[in-house]
């Protein structure tokens, strides 16, 4: 088919992709992501309530499957897969991420240990009696309803809830460049705190703190910076510090053990990730405190217990669990919530002003909905009781009467026409009624057991009530304190219902550092010819073969609580700790040194010396452009992983970093020698070198021509042959120096 211009729609490429763009961020963060202020949901699981709604699934019903659940849900409104609804559904049944979970749960929905829920054919669920008071009046017409994605289904745009749901279970959910994380609160609590408000709408947040404390987790443990909650009630924005709750108890032999009693919120569904990463911390004996780790949990609650090696300090051990694995947490809050499709954030009054706000337009409604029911009513029972008093002319008007048309068209307007009244003064009386029409339409249906006296006593006693009914409504609607009143009575019934203790304590500790507990012994650093090191006790050392020993070109022995110090050609100096180098066998390859070091790619390691050796000693630095100094050890004590070691121009690098022990200091017979690119040589005794700061270029120790540099240098004996390579055969040259009092000693540098 042959286009033409007219079929051709021309676009800017970057203005095409921003409004898509702005229109999927929108979707995301109005439609599927974000709470809405109001009821405290989130699209899809409001979606599921009113389909559980829809099915009937009420408290008192009996549970269905939750793939029928899921299937009108997706079906009808929420056309996003099944998965994620199911896992919406999920959530809303645990009571160990919830306050008041929103659906009853029948079958195997998951642990708090991190179990996955069962296939979505095998469990079964209902609507729990804290969904009901976020469904009860739907019917009524409180909330505005709107079609659903294809037009075929109405469907509810916030549901008519009566309690504060967004304060009371919280919420998690990340949109397009924003994300919201909402704390669960007590139920109680929460319910004196918007009490108070309506008594008092000027409230400030720290005397509405003395109602709602702070947050109250389903899990417990421990909130340990309560004196930040206030700022983050002001703000709405946060961290709060989680710990979890131990208790300290004797064991067998001596031992003592860490239980832990409650987890914090943020674990709440991975206990099992936080066991597995206390077992790996006895296994990888990053504490070797730990004599043995296991669960013993049950449906009582949960029970972890650490045992600890007899003699141990067990407070400091705690400390380092807390530093160490998801005992101790944060948790970051965030108030963001839509409304009027609009994402904002609210803090705590701001919340709860929403809330009362869309209670008292909730109630209005609702007793708007009563009192035109109860007047519609009360119309139809005026009709009837004013019928039995005519009931004998009402008679003779429908035995006169041809139809039901004319029989009421002469109770309502008194049109007479076409009726036979067999008493002319029956004609007349006919025609001064003036029924409504729902009274006529009571009327003409109105049984005969309606003549009975005690069903027309009944008429009054209802007339009566229903007067009374609407009189309380119109006073109700007419004050808002009146109205505030129902709304407290109505709260004040739900705390009674869901109504709880307090769970997580608000304390405020200061963290304290873990002191690591390790017995000091010999070890050896191997780093092999491709930078891989690893380390192992004197034992395993001393088992290796020496054809082993021969491939490893570094090999460091110090104390597993040193480090080791590692001198780059581009004058770095890093620290390792000797705990960080991994344990290794013989035939292990270990971890390159690059990485534990975190060192450039670029730099190569010239040195390697632990720092308590480092530390009595000096340090002879040989640099391309021929500058040579010494730096004594003690310079380079410091707590950084990693410092500059030398001062380098920009276009310089060291060549060599060798060792000077205290007895060259003092004999004084070691010679230092340069090999420059060139083939030229130089030799000077070591003693001519001086002592400068590592901050320092050194003196000039070669004069080099242009273009010429030093590769080599070291720090030699006397009557050492060095051998260079030119490429084809090594050279020897020989310096011939005589140690005091001694003979002459012989070897060999091969330089490449």
């Amino acid at each position: 088919m042959k286009t033409t211009d007219s079929s051709i729609i021309q676009l800017d490429f970057s203005e095409e992709m921003r409004n898509s763009y702005r229109d999927y961020a929108v979707s995301v963060i109005i439609a599927r992501a974000l709470p809405d202020i109001r009821d405290g949901l989130k699209p899809v699981q409001r979606r599921i309530l009113y389909a559980m709604k829809e099915l009937g699934l009420a408290p008192d019903k009996p549970h269905r499957k939750s793939a029928r659940i899921v299937g009108d849900t997706m079906g009808k409104y929420h056309p996003h897969g099944d998965s994620s609804i199911y896992d919406a559904l999920v959530h809303m049944t645990e009571d160990y991420s919830l306050s008041i979970p929103l659906v009853d749960g029948h079958g195997n929905f998951g642990s708090i240990d991190g179990d996955s829920a069962a296939a979505m054919r095998y469990t079964e669920a209902r609507l729990s009696s804290g969904a009901m008071t976020m469904l009860d009046n739907l019917d009524k017409g409180l909330v505005p309803f709107g079609p659903n994605f294809d037009e075929s289904e109405k469907e509810p745009l916030v549901l008519p809830a009566t309690l504060p749901n967004l304060l009371l279970n919280g919420t998690t959910g990340i949109a397009v460049g924003m994300a919201t994380n909402i704390p669960p609160h007590n139920p109680s609590e929460v319910i004196d705190g918007v009490i108070a408000y309506m008594d008092d709408p000027d409230i400030s947040t720290y005397e509405l703190m003395q109602y709602i404390k702070g947050p109250d987790f389903p899990t417990g443990a421990m909130i340990t910076n309560a004196d930040d909650i206030r700022t983050i009630y002001e703000t709405g924005e946060g961290k709060l510090k989680l710990r979890a709750k131990t208790v300290i108890e004797d064991s067998d032999y001596g031992r003592k053990n860490i239980v832990i009693t409650e987890i914090p919120y943020t674990v709440a569904g991975n206990k099992q990730k936080l066991l597995e990463s206390l077992l790996t911390l006895t296994k990888d004996k990053v504490f070797d405190e730990i004599y043995d780790v296991r669960d013993e949990s049950s449906k009582e609650g949960i029970r972890l217990v650490v045992e600890v090696k007899k003699d141990r300090n067990v407070e400091n051990l705690l400390n380092g669990l807390y530093k160490k694995t998801a005992l101790e947490d944060t948790y970051g809050v965030n108030f963001l919530a839509v409304k009027d499709k609009q994402p904002f954030t609210f803090t705590l009054k701001g919340v709860i002003d929403e809330f009362v706000h869309f209670q008292e337009e909730l109630y209005t409604k609702e007793y708007e909905h009563l009192l035109a029911k109860a007047k519609d009513r009360q119309e139809i029972v005026t009709g009837l009781i004013v019928a039995t008093d005519v009931i004998d002319l009402i008679i003779e008007i429908l035995r006169g009467s041809n139809s039901v048309k004319q029989a009421k068209l002469c109770l309502t307007l008194g049109i007479t026409d076409g009726i036979s009244f067999r008493n002319p003064d029956s004609e007349y009386e006919a025609q001064t009624l003036t029924f409504t029409e729902r009274q006529a339409d009571a009327i003409l249906a109105m049984p005969l057991s309606r003549l009975v006296g005690l069903e027309l006593m009944k008429l009054h006693q209802e007339n009566e009530t229903l007067l009374a009914n609407i009189a309380e409504y119109e006073d109700i609607l007419g004050s808002i304190t009146k109205l505030h009143k129902v709304i407290k009575k109505r709260l004040t019934t739900y705390k009674k219902q869901f109504g709880r203790p307090r769970r997580t304590e608000l304390c405020n500790l200061t963290v304290t550092n873990y002191v690591e507990e390790v017995k000091e012994e010999d070890i050896y650093v191997l780093i092999d010819r491709f930078g891989y090191a690893k380390s192992m006790d004197s034992a395993a050392y001393g088992r290796l073969a020496p054809e082993t020993l021969q491939e490893i070109p570094h090999t460091v022995m110090m104390k597993n609580t040193d480090k080791l110090c590692v001198f780059t050609d581009q004058g770095n100096m890093y620290q390792i700790k000797a705990k960080d180098i991994p344990k290794g066998k013989a035939r292990d390859k270990g971890m390159l040194i690059h990485n534990l070091c975190k060192m450039n790619n670029e730099e190569n390691g010239l040195l390697m010396i632990s720092f308590e050796e480092l530390f009595n000693s000096q340090l002879l630095f040989i640099t391309k452009k021929g500058y040579v100094k010494q730096v004594s050890g003690i310079e380079f004590e410091t707590s950084r992983y990693m410092v500059s070691a030398s001062k380098l121009d920009a276009d310089d690098l060291l060549v060599a970093v060798e060792q000077v022990m205290p007895e060259d200091a003092i004999f004084g017979d070691r010679k230092v020698i340069m090999i420059t690119k060139k083939g030229m040589s130089l030799g000077f005794p070591l003693a001519e070198v001086n002592e400068f700061k590592k901050t320092s270029r050194g003196l000039k120790g070669i004069t080099l021509a242009d273009n010429d540099e030093v590769l080599h240098g070291a720090l030699v004996q006397p009557d050492t042959d060095i051998k260079v390579f030119d490429g084809k055969k090594y050279n020897v040259k020989r310096i011939k120096l005589r140690k005091r009092n001694d003979k002459p000693m012989k070897s060999q540098i091969l330089v490449k």
